[in-house]
């Protein structure tokens, strides 16, 4: 749903049609606000240029998030990677085990076996 919501931001009117929440949009041009002034008060630059410097601190933000979140994305497909790689290696494993106990027993079997006959024998 749409929603249509008037902000002000330094003294301008703006009515933005957006999905997001209102008090979502009126806090987002809150800080907007507050970023800007503090741009001008600080360097004693216009309100456009404030306005220019604060959306480039914005993108720059916004593109090292994405790349943080790109680099998370590749390290967690790594490590799916490698746990289903460990799953496979641990189902081997486990089979090689079964294998084993199964020849440890027939080893077993045959011991007994050579062991009764030599009782038997003598």
């Amino acid at each position: 749903m749409m929603n249509k919501v008037k902000v002000v931001i330094l003294g301008k009117d703006y009515t933005l049609m957006t999905e997001e929440a209102p008090n979502y949009v009126y806090n987002l041009a809150r800080t907007l606000e507050n970023e800007i002034r503090e741009k001008m008060e600080k360097g004693g630059v216009s309100q456009y240029n404030a306005a220019i410097m604060t959306a480039l601190s914005a993108l720059d933000d916004m593109n090292k998030s994405r790349s943080q979140l790109n680099d998370i994305a590749d390290t967690s497909k790594s490590y799916v990677d490698d746990a289903g790689r460990v799953r496979i290696e641990r189902d081997a494993a486990l089979k090689e085990i079964e294998v084993l106990k199964s020849k440890i027993a027939q080893l077993e079997n045959t011991l007994k076996l050579r062991k009764l006959k030599e009782s038997l024998d003598a």
